[in-house]
């Protein structure tokens, strides 16, 4: 199966595209602003959803999360948007960035030199020239908004929002984002400095759609920290005008200034509306008698000790919870040692792997250190990410997702997880990347999907403390 497939589409002479995502579903795409000239088609596909307030889906192929991709792919993504930011906060244009730029561009269209246009931008230790707090969104900005933030050297923290709820701890900001599957963010900044103050806060998102997720947070931060500046940084914007004059009025209404960053600015109008009716759980009758082996990193790792997260029904999750995520922030301090824990844990990974083809999956939330750590495992590496998002899947020749499998989730047996697009016997082994330590049986609905999969080996990568032992799974602190 070739995970890139795009929606068929066809562009009109005036920077419109027409996407024909299903029989009865068309979208149409006006671009308005493209700052880097990129392909459309390398930056998304789109699928169906079975929600009564938004039809579709833009699918990202650069984000890591509902596609496979080049770990590399995804970390770019993020370090090209923050470009747009240090350019605006400078006002001038850097004479490094102009000349590493088209090769950081050639690189994300051909899928070529990833690595070394990644590795030499992040070698310029690129700094702001004001202290910025960045925050990115749960669950799919949580590695973007990490990326965007770690290209500059100092000068900058990273929060990102959660929906876990944390036994102990007062959210800092807690909003709701109407549209989507799972509602409520929360955020526990544990350092004073970085909500408080007038420095720039950038808020981080894949997509803006009305902006109204983007206005929530914006007036929840100003009524209890004003503050002069905001960013709304997104890979892709598709306010409306009217939307856009709410920002407008925000900013009168508040005194306070708000750019909105993009790769791609635009805006959309449907045609069509799908009779789609919810996916039955996957069945795995036969499974394959696949080895399954734990790996633990905590001692690599440190751990947010003493908090428990509140699962869905009640129950609490005592296991530790990383800080070098940024759920709780993060700030330049932290990168050194994010650094070398995520290169000990890649070069003890490479040590496991099976074949040449491996997929490394991240888990909702917990995005960002399994891209890096899979970044560093060598040639034929694939990663994304389970998700709480559904999507409609189609076996249509054209269609983005194309497979999916459905499962509790290990952290919250009361949510229902997703994968998309891993085809039968496509990879030789797979590595699932769990922030803590979980009870075998929540795991097991994760490792049954998997093992359908025909992996020759699936690991199981816990980055916390070992809770227990079980019988018949082979465990590693390696």
């Amino acid at each position: 199966m070739n995970n890139n497939i795009s929606s068929l589409f066809s562009q009109s002479k005036n920077n419109v595209y027409t996407y024909k995502i299903l029989k009865d579903l068309t979208v149409n795409v006006e671009v308005q602003h493209n700052p880097f000239q990129l392909e459309l088609d390398h930056l998304f596909t789109m699928a169906a959803r079975i929600n009564p307030k938004r039809s579709f889906l833009f699918v990202s192929k650069v984000l890591g999360k509902h596609l496979a991709v080049d770990p590399y792919l995804s970390l770019l993504s993020g370090a090209v948007l923050s470009l747009l930011l240090y350019n605006d906060m400078r006002e001038q244009s850097d004479p490094k960035i102009t000349a590493l730029l088209p090769r950081i561009l050639q690189a994300m269209s051909s899928g070529e030199g990833l690595a070394e246009a990644y590795h030499e931008l992040m070698n310029l230790k690129l700094v702001l020239p004001a202290p910025v707090s960045f925050i990115g969104f749960a669950e799919t900005a949580t590695a973007l908004g990490h990326s965007m933030y770690q290209v500059f050297d100092r000068g900058a923290q990273y929060v990102h929002t959660t929906r876990h709820d944390i036994a102990g701890l007062s959210s800092v900001i807690t909003f709701e984002e109407e549209h989507s599957h799972a509602t409520a963010h929360r955020c526990y900044a544990q350092s004073e400095g970085m909500i408080t103050g007038n420095d720039p806060i950038i808020l981080v998102d894949d997509e803006i759609t009305t902006g109204k997720t983007a206005l929530n947070i914006i007036r929840e931060i100003h009524a209890e920290y004003p503050r002069d500046t905001y960013y709304v940084a997104s890979l892709l914007d598709w306010r409306e005008d009217a939307h856009v004059q709410r920002f407008a009025d925000l900013e009168q209404e508040l005194n306070i200034t708000i750019t909105v960053l993009s790769l791609i600015k635009g805006q959309i109008t449907v045609d069509g509306q799908p009779s789609l009716t919810h996916d039955p759980m996957t069945l795995h009758e036969q499974l394959a008698d696949i080895p399954v082996d734990m790996i633990y990193l905590d001692h690599l790792f440190a751990q947010q000790e003493g908090y428990a997260s509140i699962d869905g029904q009640g129950h609490q999750n005592r296991a530790s919870l990383m800080t070098g995520t940024g759920r709780f922030g993060i700030g330049a301090h932290d990168n050194l040692c994010n650094t070398i824990s995520i290169e000990k844990a890649a070069q003890s990974l490479v040590e496991h792997r099976t074949g040449q083809r491996t997929l490394c999956l991240g888990t909702e939330e917990f995005m960002y250190i399994p891209m890096r750590i899979s970044s560093e495992m060598g040639d034929g590496i694939k990663f994304h990410s389970t998700t709480r998002s559904p999507i409609y899947r189609s076996l249509m020749p054209h269609y983005s997702i194309q497979t999916g499998d459905t499962f509790p989730s290990p952290e919250d047996s009361s949510v229902t997880n997703f994968v998309y697009n891993i085809p039968e016997g496509h990879y030789d082994d797979v590595f699932v990347f769990l922030e803590r330590d979980v009870p075998q049986e929540r795991i097991q609905p994760l490792i049954d999907v998997l093992r359908s999969k025909l992996f020759q080996q699936i690991h199981i990568v816990i980055c916390g403390p070992q809770m227990v032992q079980e019988k018949g799974i082979d465990h590693d602190r390696t």
